[in-house]
């Protein structure tokens, strides 16, 4: 089973974000800190990353490249309240797959779904592996 994991410092959006991909039947672990998401990542348990903006002191625009290097196939979905544009323009240089705006209505929500929907499919035409494959069978 292909894994999905949610590394957000913000509680409440983690929390969110977990509740609305798991009910879509998503595979879903979540993390706290970047350490946590290097560490899935490592541990090859996670092949798309929901990624917030920041941790501690390291913003997504320095742990992108990090997480890339630990698995270059790797599928990031940043979620963040920045739309400057010069600053997804550079973390879609560094590898990003998809920017969302953190949800805040049904539309935001079924806006990651599609985002997280998309990243698998492509991963799975890439990998040759079912789509369904990151989604727990019910």
């Amino acid at each position: 089973m292909q894994g999905l994991l949610i590394a957000e410092q913000d509680m409440d959006s983690r929390k969110q974000i977990a509740d609305l991909l798991i009910e879509a039947g998503y595979n879903v672990t979540v993390t706290n800190s970047a350490a946590g998401a290097v560490e899935g990542i490592l541990k090859k348990a996670a092949q798309v990353v929901i990624l917030g903006s920041e941790f501690d002191d390291i913003t997504a625009g320095d742990l992108v490249p990090l997480l890339k290097q630990c698995n270059r196939n790797l599928t990031i979905i940043l979620v963040s309240a920045d739309d400057s544009l010069p600053v997804i323009r550079r973390l879609r240089k560094q590898g990003i797959f998809y920017h969302a705006l953190k949800p805040v209505n049904p539309e935001d929500r079924e806006e990651l779904c599609q985002a997280v929907k998309c990243a698998f499919a492509s991963l799975a035409k890439e990998q040759g592996w079912s789509e369904r494959s990151g989604m727990n069978q019910k």
